[in-house]
């Protein structure tokens, strides 16, 4: 077991024994019950649930480009009953160290995520889990919505 690193994850405490502690990533911007539905879906799987937040930076590496600011998504995930904690995540290369650290059981990622390069080496080494998507939602779709009104951001 890795010791915990407080400076990296300061809202994190150590996991409680026992307890199953869950992890899932995302940008979540434009929240809807999709998002809700798989934030859900992993609590159930265990005892605590983390959420690792893309920042903007990161999801301007991944081609992505956010309605939210990180402080808005971290305010709204932070008032959401399934979420324990949120720590950023800032590249894809952290995900392992994430597991370790933060003494991770399980990691729950949507289905559109299951035949990616970064999850599928990831499932090679942790028990790694994919959801399937909720019908007749999608982030994708809320923001051609938003960007064919002209709203900020779009």
């Amino acid at each position: 077991m890795r010791p915990f690193d407080y400076r990296k994850y300061p809202f994190v405490p150590p996991k409680r024994a026992n307890h199953v502690r869950v992890l899932t990533y995302g940008t979540f911007d434009t929240l809807h019950h999709g998002h809700l539905n798989l934030l859900r879906q992993a609590r159930d799987m265990g005892d605590e649930l983390i959420v690792g937040l893309s920042t903007n930076e990161f999801n301007a590496i991944k081609g992505k480009r956010t309605f939210q600011t990180f402080q808005e998504r971290v305010e709204l995930l932070s008032l959401l009953r399934p979420v324990d904690y949120i720590i950023p995540e800032t590249n894809w290369r952290q995900k392992p160290e994430d597991i370790l650290t933060l003494e991770v059981d399980l990691v729950v990622m949507g289905e559109d995520w299951e035949r990616s390069p970064h999850f599928e080496d990831l499932a090679r080494h942790f028990d790694v889990r994919f959801l399937p998507r909720t019908p007749g939602i999608s982030s994708t779709q809320i923001k051609q919505i938003i960007h064919s009104s002209g709203a900020r951001g779009a």
